[in-house]
């Protein structure tokens, strides 16, 4: 990501809760197109999440602990924040003296953007408000949040609203429609399940073209990392929900890659 600095515009995008059997299989079944047409080699590579829940996991991201490979390391990151001993920083490693990438990335001139999704992004409280604390500006809406079947629809619309002209700029985006509830998402549903979180990764990847579109409309290539920050059961081995260390919380998609401009 070094020798990507300051040329390029950066978006980051976490699909809140997304589990990997689930994105996999959808991609696999061919119900997810326009991610197959995004992802490096039409697959999503198969990681672990630093943690187990939300608040957790993007306080571990933004130091540069993004998900990693299930191999034997070890592994490269793109970023982080530096720190004595780490032995995963390689010649590419953007190493940066802030605690988190938001604010370093402030440093070096990004314009820095928070489009929120779940409880942790809602700044309706001061928990909700530390990590959209961390960007120029941050925006979140009921509309925006897990309960509403529109949601990344939504987030689309705002950053379109306030997308700048010109400079370097930083996108996150937490998409908020993969977590609980999300049997809106499957008609006649009365529970949430497997399935449901299938068809609301299915509504994201309808709508993916859009963000994709709105990123490369500046004139300046955009690098993406597009992840989930953990999974959620549906009744695996009797638990629901996540904040839990089960293989279905713990394994996540993770993909990365380069977008020149005007290519959406």
């Amino acid at each position: 990501m070094k020798s990507l600095l300051g040329t390029h515009d950066l978006l980051f995008v976490t699909l809140d809760t997304l589990r990997y059997d689930v994105a996999a299989g959808l991609l696999a079944a061919g119900r997810t197109p326009n991610l197959a047409r995004v992802l490096p080699g039409g697959a999503w590579q198969r990681r672990q999440s630093p943690a187990s829940f939300t608040y957790a996991a993007h306080h571990a991201f933004f130091a540069g602990f993004l998900p990693t490979p299930p191999t034997p390391g070890p592994h490269e990151r793109p970023f982080a924040a530096r720190f004595a001993g780490s032995t995963t920083v390689g010649a590419d490693t953007w190493e940066f003296d802030a605690p988190d990438v938001v604010t370093a990335l402030r440093a070096e001139g990004y314009h820095t953007i928070c489009l929120g999704g779940v409880g942790f992004f809602a700044m309706t409280s001061p928990l909700g408000s530390v990590l959209p604390g961390l960007f120029d500006e941050a925006h979140w809406s009921r509309a925006s949040g897990v309960t509403n079947p529109a949601c990344f629809e939504v987030q689309l619309e705002t950053l379109r609203a306030v997308l700048p002209g010109a400079g370097p700029l930083f996108t996150f985006v937490n998409v908020a429609a993969l977590h609980q509830p999300n049997k809106h998402y499957l008609p006649g549903a009365e529970e949430d399940s497997v399935e449901s979180h299938g068809a609301a990764l299915e509504y994201v990847d309808r709508h993916l073209p859009r963000l994709l579109r709105l990123v490369t409309s500046r004139g300046r290539p955009c690098h993406v990392i597009l992840c989930s920050d953990h999974g959620t059961a549906y009744g695996e081995d009797g638990h629901t929900g996540h904040r839990v260390a089960h293989e279905v919380v713990w394994t996540v998609p993770y993909a990365e890659l380069t977008l020149e401009a005007g290519a959406w």
